[in-house]
């Protein structure tokens, strides 16, 4: 009905919100915020330059191709800022300045923005980003150190030794920028469910999926539960709106899958992590997931 009582009929979508991409965005990087605060209570003044060189990178390749193909600019939708934010979190603080920045290109250029842009992303930038940095450059990406510590360490998942569940919890261990406090990591989800943000269908069941797999494998399920990145690529990563399936079966599928696939990795395979793989592998799955899990309208036809 409009205003005057008068029946309306207008082509879908009818569904209306306040939300836009960029208060979206907005609250993911306040979602992000207690992680940034804690990588630099563990890592130092080094975790602050690398966030810094990602963010700066991502939104500067975003502009400067959008601008040389003409192209509306989207910086202003915070997209590139979150993109350069999730990098940073997956990245050692030891890491090479300037491989960050190539990381940071990797992740606008090749993978959002050669696809179309924003929605139009087969996978996760950040993620295929720090997939392609550690193949190209294992060392530095798993050279793990904080700021207390004289030499490199190892993580607790790569042959490091195990730190105690409060030590895990609070962070105190070698790890990725935004993989090793728990703590702020969870304050962060919890304020993205809280916002509406993101659903809890598929973090929930990825992290479940990790917990109940280990456990009957005989694994310690909290360890692998509160190291490496599960917890931020459950929060944070798999839930990405254009490279995660947007039914409800679909996102329990999802979290299913990359859980799965994390503990083959992390048990059965030669790298100690697998929480990126495995999201990527499910973010190609995605399309074939909402087919599957559609509901039919009434009347309509099976695909």
């Amino acid at each position: 009905m409009d205003h005057n009582g008068l029946l309306v009929v207008s082509p879908s979508p009818h569904i209306r919100s306040k939300n836009s991409t960029q208060r979206i965005m907005l609250d993911v990087i306040l979602a992000m915020l207690p992680i940034l605060v804690a990588s630099v209570l563990i890592f130092g003044a080094r975790a602050l330059a690398v966030v810094a060189v990602c963010v700066v990178s991502c939104v500067f390749f975003e502009w400067g191709f959008e601008k040389l193909l003409k192209r509306e600019n989207t910086v202003t939708d915070l997209s590139a800022v979150v993109t350069g934010m999730l990098l940073a979190f997956n990245l050692p603080a030891s890491i090479p300045l300037w491989q960050a920045a190539f990381g940071s290109l990797v992740a606008i250029v090749v993978v959002k923005q050669l696809f179309g842009g924003i929605g139009k992303n087969f996978a996760n930038p950040a993620i295929v980003a720090r997939i392609v940095l550690l193949l190209s450059f294992a060392g530095s990406m798993s050279d793990f150190a904080t700021k207390n510590d004289a030499v490199s360490s190892a993580t607790p998942l790569s042959g490091g030794v195990m730190p105690s569940m409060t030590e895990l919890f609070l962070g105190k261990h070698g790890g990725s920028l935004g993989e090793t406090c728990a703590l702020a990591i969870l304050l962060g989800g919890v304020y993205l469910l809280v916002r509406r943000v993101i659903s809890w269908h598929t973090p929930v069941v990825f992290v479940a999926t990790v917990a109940l797999l280990t456990f009957l494998l005989g694994e310690n399920a909290a360890e692998h539960v509160l190291t490496g990145g599960l917890l931020l690529g459950a929060f944070f990563m798999a839930t990405d709106y254009t490279t995660t399936p947007s039914t409800k079966w679909g996102k329990v599928i999802f979290g299913v899958g990359c859980g799965l696939i994390t503990v083959l990795i992390r048990v059965f395979g030669n790298y100690p992590e697998g929480v990126s793989f495995a999201i990527l592998f499910m973010n190609i799955l995605t399309p074939y997931i909402e087919i599957w899990t559609r509901r039919r309208p009434l009347g309509g036809a099976k695909q």
